[in-house]
């Protein structure tokens, strides 16, 4: 399988050429690339050792695999009846059952939370196959973990991106320098906040393909991206390796398959093949010079250029000297110390409100002096639905000359109490800033009857009119307050009356107290209909909110009308 795929590979110039009539996204060359092992994967060679944008991606500006879907043939291929393309296309088409099972439930899922986003699964299956070959072709367990783990190279700066250990090694095993893990290749920084329990076993594993497939739509469709756009699709695959020719290999895959797959046996999934890294990360591959049998291929053959069949220049006679590691120069991100408050105030807001105040960060040397151009993480931590501007629980910023970095506005969530924004420093182990934030309850400031008409109601009848409030907070329409109403004893007695008016449950029994009331968008209320019992008289309906809006409404019940005739006089 590995031979004749490799045989389909297409490489250098001609790859960008042929690439360019099949598949429009595609304007870059290509090359073959892709192992079971980290070593197998390309290296990106057009980007820095230090990547300082690595860490805003979900792999880390790892390296990745290059190969390209079959292309059309000068000759007609004969075809199923589905239109797809049979012997090699059709193999590339198949994807492993558990893997695609997991690639369509994520789509799902996103679908419910997310449905302005578009997410198809294709494209996360374009993602897989380019990342980690649909997770070494299916080689999965029957709950979607790899057999075996799934790691990018380390990453060292050592002709990769140079990302500092973050997570002690928990996900990559290596507690010196991070690694992309599993299927989709997350680097643990971004594991740490955008992973998700995609097979509901209440954990988060970057090596299972249901949990990966559902954190990479999740992270595909951040900052209200419409995937059906193109613009935001761009944006959105460039934000998991920003790399010009990742782009290009993820959207050939996805129009390859969007034109038709099919499903395949687990761990039967076609294997990339072929090193792209066997050229120091060159992002195209060189021709091999063809060679007869038993002669030597030229040895000075320039990667990448065009054979030279010059003999090798005779070793000095002289001994060079040693040669030197090259060293990393220090970034700013080495020389930070310690974070420091700077200047947040008092972070505190009512629910579905942006929060005033924004959270302020300075990064700091030793000695106390700023330090500029430093990524900072900002992480909500806590039961909450609040989140940053654009619907994300993380945001990274980068300091700016005075060593600040400033947070995106705060939007306080449904839920009421204290949680915690955590600033962090990206890439270097510094202990976090921790902020409280606060959400209150939506609040009211007065209640009012929408209408002036009477409250009655004879005795054992019900109450013609339903009781409708509209509640306000600084004179404007207090939307989502909770309310209870109650049929009280008295006005100075708040207890809940045992006699007179009643509302009834969804069992149809009498109640007088109905709690878990909220106001709609326009801060109205509508209470449920009421009735009477046989008793006659004036009682009180007191509604409440939170906020401390009161109102009481009064209701009257007259004695039901006699069914006997009047005695005549006498």
């Amino acid at each position: 399988m590995a031979a004749q795929f490799g045989r389909r590979v297409v490489k250098g110039a001609a790859t960008t050429a042929v690439a360019a009539v099949a598949v429009a996204a595609l304007s870059a060359s290509q090359a073959p690339g892709v192992t079971d092992t980290a070593q197998g994967r390309q290296s990106t060679g057009s980007q820095p050792s230090s990547d300082p944008d690595a860490d805003n991606s979900a792999t880390g500006n790892s390296p990745y695999y290059t190969d390209l879907p079959p292309l059309n043939s000068p000759t007609p291929t004969p075809t199923t009846g589905t239109g797809t393309p049979t012997g090699t296309g059709e193999a590339e088409a198949g994807i492993p059952a558990t893997v695609l099972d997991a690639y369509k439930k994520a789509e799902a899922a996103l679908g419910e939370s997310k449905p302005g986003c578009n997410l198809p699964w294709q494209l996360l299956a374009a993602i897989g196959k380019v990342e980690s070959g649909q997770a070494r072709g299916g080689r999965v367990d029957a709950n979607g973990t790899t057999i075996t783990p799934i790691l990018g190279p380390v990453l060292n700066g050592n002709g990769f991106a140079r990302i500092t250990d973050t997570d002690g090694g928990a996900y990559d095993g290596d507690t010196t320098h991070d690694r992309a893990v599993g299927p989709m290749q997350f680097i643990p920084s971004t594991w740490e906040w955008s992973g998700r329990d995609g097979n509901g076993d209440g954990k988060k594993d970057p090596n299972n393909i249901y949990d990966a497939a559902l954190a990479a739509g999740g992270y595909l469709c951040r900052f209200g991206w419409d995937l059906s756009d193109k613009a935001d699709l761009r944006r959105a695959i460039l934000s998991y390796n920003n790399s010009t020719h990742y782009l290009n290999t993820v959207l050939s895959w996805l129009e390859y398959y969007r034109k038709g797959t099919h499903e395949v046996p687990d761990g039967t999934g076609t294997l990339p093949s072929g090193r792209s890294d066997d050229n120091n990360g060159s992002s195209s591959s060189p021709t091999p010079t063809p060679t007869s049998p038993g002669t030597t291929p030229p040895s000075s053959q320039t990667p990448g250029g065009g054979g030279s069949t010059s003999p090798s220049p005779k070793p000095p006679t002289t001994t060079p000297p040693p040669s030197t590691p090259p060293t990393t120069p220090a970034t700013p991100t080495d020389t930070v110390d310690h974070l420091e408050d700077a200047g947040t105030a008092k972070l505190t807001a009512t629910a579905g409100d942006a929060f005033a105040e924004k959270i302020a960060t300075r990064t700091e040397t030793e000695a106390g002096k700023a330090v500029a151009k430093v990524r900072v993480r900002f992480t909500i931590v806590g039961d909450t639905d609040s989140v940053f501007t654009g619907g994300e629980s993380v945001a990274t910023v980068v300091t700016n000359s005075s060593g600040v970095a400033t947070a995106p506005a705060l939007k306080a969530g449904e839920k009421t109490g204290d949680f915690t924004v955590r600033a962090t420093v990206v890439g270097r182990a510094v202990s976090g800033l921790d902020y409280k934030a606060t959400v209150t309850a939506r609040q009211a400031d007065a209640l009012a009857r929408t209408g002036d008409t009477a409250l009655t109601c004879v005795a054992g009848g019900e109450f013609a009119d339903q009781v409708e409030l509209k509640a306000t907070y600084k004179g404007a329409a207090a939307d989502g307050v909770e309310a209870t109403a109650t049929l009280v004893k008295a006005a100075d007695d708040a207890t809940a009356n045992d006699k007179g008016p009643y509302f009834k449950d969804a069992d149809g029994k009498t109640v007088r107290t109905l709690a878990g009331l909220k106001t709609d968008a326009n801060g109205l209320l509508k209470l449920s209909k009421l009735y009477a019992d046989d008793t006659a008289g004036t009682f009180l309906l007191r509604v409440n909110t939170t906020g401390g809006a009161t109102l009481t409404v009064e209701l009257k019940v007259t004695v039901a009308p006699s069914s006997s005739p009047s005695p005549s006089a006498s």
